[in-house]
């Protein structure tokens, strides 16, 4: 593989979004007129770690990896607005899958609006991917933090969860009878989840006060919640909202289907407190923007997570860890 005109047909795929980017990749670096205030985000994923080649195409991989930086933006709120993409391609990865990996980031890109501005790339003994996005918003209180949380408020979830860890027991050759239909679906859902930037910033302006996206479960990122806040968050894990599929995924491994919604990660739907006074509004602002909203718990004066099973015990469960 040649590197420079490996480099010349991925600029060639690469297309600008809106006006900001005056200078996108061509150059020692990329220019973008700024305005308000920049969400800056970075997330990686390697292969035989996030990934593994048997069970996901180039394509997989590359939308994967823009989709969990941009699910970062979309849980601060912020409009998304440029990435920035380093590729380490291992050994026998040829150009046809390289530029198969940058298509689907493109192909992302651009209906989230978001211009892969520049990049860079080398040999390496894994495929990875790390990807460096850039969000923006008019100014500071406009974009939701992990640290609002308060006493008195609920916790609620967007969409339905499950659904990924679901795929992937699946793509790892467990046999589960299930209509082809939501087989496919619960693959697509891992190999190919999407962003929920329109419902982030639906969800900042109809005034969450603290968010997270639900990249390592419910069971690890409620509890960055009540960290971050310095309060004390209970979770009932029976409002969780099932994935089609789940429950007989859950049956075919012998797992609880709530223990496998609550801890497999990946959804990235949105994780969210909000006071009561604007449950209405939430449930409104999220449904225009094609998100349901269920409600799983509340906040209150303490410290840590408590995840509440359905006959009231609590359950000790614990989500994803990246080391």
């Amino acid at each position: 593989m040649r590197e420079l005109e490996l480099i010349r047909r991925i600029q060639e795929r690469l297309s600008v979004q809106g006006d900001r980017v005056l200078r996108a990749s061509g150059d020692d670096a990329a220019v973008v007129r700024a305005s308000g205030v920049a969400v800056t985000s970075i997330d990686v994923v390697v292969e035989d770690v996030h990934f593994e080649l048997a069970t996901h195409s180039p394509g997989d991989v590359g939308h994967k990896a823009l989709a969990a930086a941009l699910s970062d933006l979309a849980a601060m709120g912020a409009d998304a607005g440029e990435a920035y993409i380093a590729l380490g391609l291992p050994e026998g990865f040829g150009e046809d899958s390289a530029l198969e990996l940058v298509d689907a980031m493109g192909a992302l890109g651009n209906r989230c609006g978001v211009t892969v501005a520049g990049g860079d790339l080398s040999s390496a003994p894994a495929l990875f991917v790390a990807v460096t996005v850039v969000g923006w918003a008019a100014k500071e209180g406009q974009l939701v933090g992990r640290d609002g949380a308060h006493a008195g408020a609920l916790l609620g979830v967007t969409g339905e969860l499950g659904g990924s860890g679901a795929g992937l027991l699946l793509l790892r050759g467990l046999e589960a009878e299930l209509p082809d239909n939501v087989r496919d679906a619960l693959l697509e859902r891992h190999r190919r989840p999407e962003p929920r930037l329109v419902a982030g910033r639906a969800l900042a302006g109809a005034g969450v006060s603290a968010m997270i996206d639900v990249s390592d479960g419910i069971a690890t990122d409620a509890a960055h919640l009540a960290g971050r806040g310095g309060v004390a968050i209970e979770v009932r894990l029976a409002d969780l909202p099932l994935a089609s599929g789940v429950e007989a995924v859950a049956s075919a491994a012998d797992r609880d289907p709530l223990e496998l919604a609550a801890t497999a990660g990946d959804d990235y739907e949105l994780l969210f407190t909000a006071p009561p006074d604007a449950t209405e509004r939430v449930e409104e602002e999220a449904a225009a923007a094609g998100a349901a909203v269920a409600w799983l718990g509340a906040v209150s004066a303490g410290r840590g997570l408590r995840l509440v099973g359905p006959d009231g015990a609590a359950v000790d469960l614990s989500g994803y860890e990246h080391v």
